[in-house]
């Protein structure tokens, strides 16, 4: 069947030459043109016929659904008020129930008396189509009016309903938004903040809203107010409310790049600008004061400000409503060390919460405010893990955080307020034993002499001659930090990959190359635009440092990637197939020439560069995987995986880059998820069925 598929793919290169220039597959881009999806239908079939008739195949899926079902697993919670929110999917709830407890009930017991606010399995069954939940946004401080966003096929794209908290039923006659990407938030109950789809002239470039508007219950969305219209060529526009009652602000942002943001205060109806650089963000608001993160050096009342530093600004003063400055208007909150990155923060009304990476394990510090400074203390969690906070209560000054490590399952903790000690109150039983094994951490040198971070995870006993089957897990972009993970890499499989790999004799490896967050702003922009080759070169010096230490072999190596991830692993295979034995490229961009045209792409362009300048497309060229395939080349074998309903990155990249190496000659397995979106799946079964997939080309490939 191959073969046929072959010979019918290099058909195309003669009779679709003159109607896609020098791109002969530029078809498989119409997602769901008949031709298409009968392409998409026979790959699929094909990599079924090849994987699933091998015994491991159903062995490893049947370990990933346990794993991904396991009952024990800590539930990730939201806080409002004295509830505790939780999203939950099993092979009860394929499709997932939104619920709640109460937080003392949830606290003291290992079986809380959960109630089911919205169960997907039952809304699809009355709804036509595969529905997939997306959030719930509840005005504050009741929490009794909330905002459902609802995939259709597990996309970005989303339908907005208003739902009663109360009655646990959506509100007839409610706010109502058709599908589309957008930004939705609550001023008060009667007045939302919406950027959404409408009509011609109303999206950027990049697909996303470009116009913010004042939406007043009870009247047509055409009637609501315009507050801002951004230019085309941003990104998008968002707006928020900060804070309560008298003290509340309003904040609109024009999202001018993936990197750069003009932020906005709205007074009286007018849109103040703030004088802050494009490059910092604002992470919240407190006690009044603008928290601002500075992603470059900036100079301010004469006084040098480094990149990564932490500021509390008065934003009178931001939007010049206050014209003299004073000591009390603007000082500095923190200045992280060299080897250290701000990463979250949060507030409480009478605190600051910041979780702060240290050569990638991660701190968590409370500050509270005393006279002329900050009282400061350090939360005690486990050492040598990954730690987020994922609910803060404003009034208590309490807050959830889940801990794990690779080899620690996750432990989720609450800590009080008053006393500041973590208590943990749900802990995940282990899905494989930890005794056998040993977490390290190695630094490798990359070609221009740069230190580069990696956690290996191998058993005690494991032997330093080059056999080991390895896989190397990294991602290298967007300021993402790749921190310990009991999933072993940022996916929900929850410890599956020990029973998966470890427990069969493989080594796992998580690479923190240039281009995350993972040692602050530097660490990502050296390796942005021109730069972007940084990550690559990274990433093979960490391969060819696990060879060098005997660890493993170019035959027994497979790496992994996902999304800008899926670039890496695509960039590296055509830089340097000989380092490999075996690749997962998913949900990846590969086409960059084409990339800032297909789907969110133009967004995009921040990090990687346009491609229809010259001068950019220079650099893009040389690491762009699918100009740079060749023919008669030993690429490693190469499993791809993506989805049909991924509205972000789009699906033709994979199909693509599939399709041109199989005309060359080359063997590639390839798996494309119907529904999804971008996460690639949308209920247990189908992540276990591609992880299952995945692990079997590994696992036949790299012996």
């Amino acid at each position: 069947m191959r073969k046929i598929l072959l010979l019918g793919l290099l058909f195309s290169l003669n009779v679709l030459a003159k109607d896609s220039g020098n791109d002969v597959f530029m078809w498989l881009e119409d997602i769901d043109a008949e031709r298409s999806m009968d392409w998409v239908h026979e790959q699929n079939k094909n990599t079924a016929d090849e994987y699933k008739s091998k015994p491991i195949y159903q062995e490893l899926y049947d370990e990933a659904l346990s794993t991904l079902n396991n009952k024990s697993r800590i539930p990730s919670v939201s806080q409002r008020g004295e509830w505790v929110y939780n999203y939950w999917k099993d092979d009860k709830n394929p499709r997932g129930i939104y619920r709640r407890a109460k937080i003392k009930d949830f606290n003291q017991n290992d079986h809380p008396k959960w109630q089911t606010v919205l169960d997907m399995d039952q809304y699809n069954t009355e709804n036509e189509g595969n529905w997939v939940f997306k959030g719930m946004n509840c005005l504050s401080p009741k929490y009794r009016r909330c905002l459902v966003s609802l995939s259709p096929g597990g996309g970005d794209a989303v339908e907005l309903k208003e739902f009663n908290m109360k009655s646990k039923k959506f509100i007839e006659g409610g706010f109502q938004l058709p599908k589309s990407k957008m930004g939705v938030n609550w001023r008060d109950k009667d007045h939302l903040f919406v950027a959404t789809d409408f009509g011609p002239g109303s999206l950027t470039e990049s697909g996303y809203p470009r116009i913010m508007k004042l939406w007043q219950r009870g009247t047509a969305l055409s009637e609501a107010k315009t507050l801002m219209e951004v230019d085309q060529k941003s990104v998008s526009v968002f707006a928020f409310r900060s804070g309560k009652g008298v003290k509340a602000k309003d904040f609109i942002v024009d999202n001018t790049s993936f990197w750069t943001s003009k932020y906005y205060q709205l007074i009286g109806g007018k849109t103040l600008p703030m004088s802050i650089p494009e490059s910092a963000v604002i992470n919240g608001v407190f006690q009044g004061k603008m928290i601002v993160s500075l992603k470059e050096d900036w100079q301010y009342q004469g006084q040098f400000l480094s990149e990564g530093t932490v500021l509390m600004m008065n934003p009178d003063v931001l939007t010049g409503r206050k014209t003299l400055v004073e000591d009390d208007d603007w000082s500095v909150f923190l200045s992280p060390r060299a080897n250290e990155n701000i990463e979250s923060i949060s507030t409480s009304d009478d605190a600051v919460i910041a979780t702060i990476l240290t050569d990638v394990v991660s701190k968590v510090y409370v500050y509270k405010p005393v006279d002329n400074g900050w009282d400061v203390d350090a939360i005690e969690f486990p050492d040598n893990g990954a730690i987020n906070v994922t609910a803060v209560d404003d009034e208590s000054g309490s807050f959830f955080a889940e801990y794990e490590s690779f080899i620690t399952p996750p432990t989720l903790y609450h800590v009080n307020g008053k006393s500041l000690k973590p208590k943990a109150v749900k802990s995940q039983a282990q899905s494989f034993d930890p005794s056998p094994y040993q977490v390290e951490q190695f630094f490798a040198r990359s070609k221009d002499g740069t230190f580069v971070p990696y956690f290996i995870i191998m058993n005690k006993n494991t032997a330093f001659d080059g056999s080991n089957p390895t896989h190397i897990f990294s991602y290298g972009g967007f300021r993402n930090s790749l921190t310990p993970s009991y999933s072993g890499s940022y996916e929900a499989l929850e410890g599956a990959y020990g029973k998966m790999w470890l427990d069969r004799g493989g080594v796992y490896v998580s690479a923190s190359i240039r281009g995350g967050g993972e040692y602050g702003p530097k660490w990502h922009k050296s390796a942005l635009l021109e730069n972007k080759t940084k990550s690559y070169e990274d990433f093979e010096a960490v391969a060819e440092d696990l060879i060098k230490r005997k660890i493993t072999s170019p035959q027994h190596l497979g790496i992994e990637g996902r999304s800008n991830g899926g670039l890496l692993v695509g960039a590296t295979m055509t830089r340097r197939p000989d380092l490999y034995g075996a690749v997962i490229c998913g949900v990846p961009l590969l086409d960059m020439k084409r990339y800032n045209k297909l789907l969110a792409g133009a967004s995009w362009m921040g990090e990687f560069g346009n491609p229809d300048v010259p001068e950019q497309w220079a650099y893009i060229k040389k690491y762009s995987p699918y100009q740079n395939l060749k023919q008669d080349t030993e690429y490693p074998a190469t499993f791809f995986y993506t989805s049909t309903r991924d509205d972000r990155v789009h699906p033709g990249h994979a199909r693509k880059m599939a399709a041109k190496m199989m005309s060359y000659g080359y063997p590639i397995w390839y798996y494309e998820n119907t529904e999804g979106g971008h996460g690639g799946s949308s209920t247990n079964e189908q992540l276990a069925e591609r992880l299952a997939l995945a692990f079997t080309h590994l696992w036949t490939q790299l012996k």
